[in-house]
């Protein structure tokens, strides 16, 4: 029996419709910091739909909360 899948910040990437390379990835997070009040599924740099899946995921602890907890720290460099 096969278990969940593990996702990545690559996968996450392309899940979101952006550039997944490794380079992109550390661009994006560069040049998109959030300040310590802003939450990272409510940031204005997401679209709707991507903004959606970040708030769905999120609340339901899913899969890939791990990622996109990862994601929120590296987004928020001075918390």
């Amino acid at each position: 029996m096969l278990g969940e899948p593990e996702y990545n910040m690559n996968e996450l990437f392309a899940q979101l419709g952006l550039d997944n390379t490794d380079e992109a990835i550390d661009n994006f997070v560069e040049n998109n910091p959030l300040s310590s009040e802003e939450k990272l599924t409510e940031a204005s740099v997401w679209t709707d739909n991507q903004r959606m899946f970040l708030q769905e995921e999120w609340q339901k602890d899913a899969a890939w909360i791990e990622v996109i907890d990862d994601l929120n720290v590296r987004m928020h460099p001075d918390a």
